[in-house]
């Protein structure tokens, strides 16, 4: 909901936003209580074990939406994926591994998950050249700067550099800011002007 109304305030006319809840599941970094999350957390380190299984099937899940787009009528090059965090994180795989042509990813705060299961160098497939903007605050304490530029480096050599941005803010924690949200309309008007 927090979104839905972060993004109320770029919507361009012409354009359908989506903004689905994460599954309420047992977080291993929250002592396995239960809260909104796309896939277990087991640590925030780089070398953290990661919960493939349930990426992946988030992942899976992120393409259902996109297939029920498509059957409504949008083709799959309008769309962009985006998210926040863990959302940002589950966009980036998602775009990576998708075989659904898209039009970019919004990867706000993020890192890019099971990045070891990246081959080296360039992928192929259909999202080789895809547009993604990436953004991350200078000051975030859960997701260190350091992971958005080390994920924007791994994204430069797996897709076209040209096309990939990435922005900081000052002073920006693990959040949001005005500055950032008209990156986001920005981005989202270059590549999906209307049709």
């Amino acid at each position: 909901h927090g979104w839905s109304e972060a993004l109320a305030g770029i919507k361009s006319p012409h354009v359908k936003y989506i903004c689905p809840h994460a599954p309420v599941m047992p977080v291993s970094l929250n002592m396995n209580m239960a809260m909104p999350s796309w896939f277990d957390i087991i640590g925030l380190s780089p070398d953290s074990q990661e919960d493939e299984a349930g990426i992946k099937q988030a992942a899976e899940n992120v393409k259902a939406l996109i297939d029920q787009e498509v059957k409504n009528g949008i083709p799959s090059n309008r769309i962009i994926l985006g998210g926040f965090s863990q959302g940002g994180a589950l966009s980036l795989y998602t775009a990576l591994t998708t075989q659904q042509k898209l039009a970019g990813v919004i990867a706000l705060s993020c890192w890019l998950p099971l990045r070891a299961s990246f081959p080296q160098g360039p992928i192929s497939g259909v999202n080789k050249e895809i547009a993604v903007l990436q953004c991350h605050g200078d000051c975030d304490p859960l997701v260190p700067l350091m992971f958005g530029s080390l994920t924007v480096e791994k994204l430069k050599s797996m897709i076209n550099p040209a096309n990939v941005t990435f922005r900081t803010y000052a002073g920006m924690m693990h959040s949001s800011c005005i500055e950032e949200m008209m990156d986001v309309k920005q981005f989202i008007d270059k590549q999906l002007p209307p049709v």
